[in-house]
């Protein structure tokens, strides 16, 4: 067993061309309890005002901050994730994404959670519109549980003594239980099943794919229940135009039991 106070860790964060809330995020890690060892910015194709809030940041920020970039091709999240996962060079990755204010105590909630032959999706709590509007206005990330404009609450709480207990028990078998937002992988899982599958492209279903693919590999899914939390700032949804072709590949990795995809990581390292 790894000693966890030993554990490296890359925080990786996937945005697009919304640098009012990447603030937030940013100043949210630099308010972590136990910090990341580095932090990667998995950007799509955001423009000049995201690099350069980036570079202000770097100025100050507590661990190296790497920008890992791509031209705006459309939604290519999966493409952009394996190219940070291929820039991250430590033996832990967390996965977030830029519309998240993390709970202080997120990082070492998931670092806590580890477990090798292991990965963990964490909890997460939803900010109304009202009550995101106006932290994006003031740039602050002062939320909590008990502030008027928080939804699901409850997945706020953080109970070391459930979590452990929940930890292989909760929706363990559920592979659409799966937050893309807050997620947590040995670097070397990853690499074994070959990162991220590039056919999907569109919103949805990467996330699950890729942890289905693990678990074929023999990689236990962990939930995060009451701890690994993150406050998810409102957002419109993004379009779905591209679930029924995400839904056929997921189907397909589960139906043919695929621990590999062709189009994937090893494209990039």
């Amino acid at each position: 067993m790894i000693s966890k106070i030993k554990i490296t860790t890359s925080l990786i964060i996937s945005t697009y061309n919304w640098p009012a809330a990447l603030n937030l995020c940013l100043l949210s890690i630099k308010n972590q309890s136990i910090l990341p060892s580095e932090v990667i910015i998995a950007d799509d194709g955001s423009g000049d005002e995201t690099k350069e809030l980036i570079d202000l940041h770097r100025k100050s920020f507590p661990v190296p901050l790497i920008h890992v970039w791509q031209p705006d091709e459309g939604f290519q999240l999966s493409k952009i994730r394996n190219k940070a996962i291929a820039a991250s060079t430590k033996e832990y990755i967390i996965q977030i994404d830029g519309d998240l204010i993390l709970h202080p105590h997120f990082v070492r909630d998931h670092i806590h959670f580890s477990k090798t032959g292991a990965f963990a999706t964490g909890s997460r709590v939803i900010i109304n519109e009202k009550l995101s509007e106006k932290l994006l206005k003031e740039q602050s990330i002062a939320v909590h549980i008990l502030v008027p404009g928080i939804k699901n609450r409850a997945n706020g709480f953080r109970f070391n003594l459930l979590t452990r207990y929940l930890a292989g028990r909760y929706r363990n078998n559920d592979i659409y239980y799966m937050r893309g937002c807050n997620m947590a992988f040995w670097r070397d899982d990853l690499i074994r099943v070959n990162g991220y599958n590039e056919e999907f492209t569109g919103w949805g279903r990467e996330d699950n794919e890729v942890a289905a693919r693990l678990l074929n590999a023999g990689v236990k899914k962990r939930v995060i229940k009451f701890g690994g939390v993150v406050f998810h700032i409102f957002h419109h949804q993004k379009s779905r135009a591209s679930l029924s072709s995400n839904d056929d590949l997921m189907l397909r990795t589960i139906m043919e039991k695929l621990d590999h995809c062709d189009k994937g990581l090893d494209q990039y390292i």
